[in-house]
């Protein structure tokens, strides 16, 4: 899956037998990794032995947790108007320069001083130098501890825009199985890559994914096909931003599963729905 440099015909190959996998653990907290998970930060090699196949079954439906519980992020409009779940899956939709890398970095700061827990950045695509700033920003912040690294509350994942999303023709066997599928049925693919996004009774995971809309267009296919599988939508407006009020979420263009009297009460509710008249 790397580069191809010095390889010749004739070589030797050696099959180990062992799926693809990466390594996990506080090993990786406060560390930068490419998208092949090879550490790029120059702080040395991560330990492998701990490590855990990417291919895996979703959890069994045993071992969900069923109930329903808000994920507070500390951002206002956030939790009034269209509130995380424990375990969902929400989706961050802007164009371009909107700032949603703030957004996410303010979510990740949050999630480490409020609940204690642990975020994964993958940034898909990135500049150098905001990544640089990212990781810069996060050192600053506490969220990566400089001085005990595994203190850290973050693992960051960067793919850069002088690399190809995927490692060319070396993931054919992957798009041949996937390409059709994806072209008669888009949702079908999002919902295999994001059924293991889930809360079970050891823990959850909450994805917050960033989905670019080319031309501030929510109608696009890209977002289109996103949408289905989300439990909240947060909206970031360019009118918001231009007026500089930062988050520039849009109140009334966010959605929320979780904005329902039995889960959030009664005067979380009103109160939501009162604000939203209002504008």
């Amino acid at each position: 899956m790397s580069a191809t440099d010095g390889l010749t015909r004739g070589i030797q190959v050696i099959d180990t037998g062992a799926a693809l996998s990466v390594p996990v653990g506080e090993v990786t907290l406060g560390r930068i990794f490419n998208m092949l998970v090879e550490p790029v930060d120059d702080l040395g090699p991560v330990d492998t032995r701990t490590s855990s196949p990417i291919h895996r079954s979703a959890p069994a439906f045993i071992q969900l947790d069923t109930k329903l519980s808000i994920f507070e992020t500390g951002i206002k409009v956030v939790d009034l108007l269209a509130p995380y779940r424990h375990g969902g899956k929400i989706g961050l939709f802007e164009g371009a320069g909107v700032g949603k890398t703030v957004l996410i970095m303010e979510l990740i700061n949050n999630i480490a001083k409020a609940h204690g827990g642990v975020s994964v950045f993958a940034g898909v695509s990135e500049r150098t130098r905001e990544g640089n700033d990212l990781y810069m920003e996060m050192k600053d912040s506490g969220v990566i501890n400089a001085d005990n690294i595994t203190q850290s509350k973050v693992a960051l994942v960067y793919g850069q825009m002088n690399e190809p999303p995927e490692p060319g023709p070396r993931y054919l066997p992957y798009w041949v199985e996937f390409l059709p599928l994806w072209v008669i049925n888009p949702p079908l693919v999002l919902k295999s890559l994001q059924e293991r996004i889930t809360s079970t009774q050891e823990g959850s995971i909450t994805s917050i994914q960033a989905v670019y809309v080319p031309a501030d267009d929510l109608t696009d296919p890209a977002p289109a096909t996103t949408f289905a599988h989300l439990d909240a939508t947060t909206v970031l407006s360019r009118g918001l931003a231009a007026k500089g009020i930062y988050p520039a979420v849009d109140p009334l263009d966010s959605t929320s599963t979780m904005l329902q009297r039995q889960i959030v009460g009664d005067e979380h509710y009103d109160t939501a729905q009162r604000v939203k008249q209002t504008l």
